[in-house]
């Protein structure tokens, strides 16, 4: 299947058949696909749980707002955190970075508030979201991006020291027949590409 018929038809599955599993071998290649996301001067500033327990689950289930069915009934449910601080980022990937991204960050960044530099952490963490996502569709593993979740609560239920803080979760697994956000049951609506797109 070409790329562009994977994001034709991949979709946000609103309902998961939990007779379904992903299995082992499949997970083993969505971590190795985590591991492998690109980031912005190879800066990679976070952390991912793949949760497979269903008690923890369901833990997380009753914290994440319109979600709690679809993380449930989800094979696995995988959280997406961020490091905190900038004072944690250095110390945990600058430290031992090459010398270009320390470079880099040292003239561009570094010189930035906390609250610049870690919103610019954030959005490496959905750089490797995409990346998930595609990852899944080519694997025909469906999937449910949610930032419908409860941060602190999902950090205490995970057991987090602060050193990273959730930002989202996305639930994987098989959809139900009968869900009727999948494009055999309501079409896909995009915006026209000349209201998107310019060429110069």
């Amino acid at each position: 299947m070409s790329f562009l018929e994977i994001a034709k038809s991949r979709y946000t599955t609103k309902k998961y058949d939990p007779t379904k599993k992903v299995s082992e071998d499949k997970v083993e290649q969505l971590k190795e696909i985590l591991q492998l996301s690109p980031s912005s001067i190879n800066s990679q500033p976070w952390k991912f749980t793949i949760v497979t327990s269903s008690e923890v689950k369901d833990l997380l289930a009753t914290k994440s707002a319109f979600n709690e069915q679809k993380i449930k009934e989800a094979s696995h449910l995988v959280v997406f955190h961020v490091i905190s601080t900038k004072e944690g980022f250095e110390q945990l990937r600058m430290a031992d970075a090459a010398e270009g991204s320390k470079m880099y960050y040292n003239n561009f960044l570094k010189p930035r508030s906390e609250e610049e530099v870690t919103a610019w952490l954030k959005n490496q963490v959905y750089i490797s979201l995409g990346f998930f996502l595609a990852a899944c569709g080519s694997m025909g593993i469906d999937a449910t991006p949610m930032e419908g979740i409860d941060n602190l609560e999902f950090d205490k239920i995970l057991n987090q020291d602060g050193t990273y803080k959730s930002t989202f979760a996305v639930a994987i697994g098989y959809r139900d027949t009968e869900d009727t956000n999948q494009p055999s049951h309501t079409p896909k609506t995009r915006a026209e590409q000349k209201a998107i797109i310019e060429i110069r």
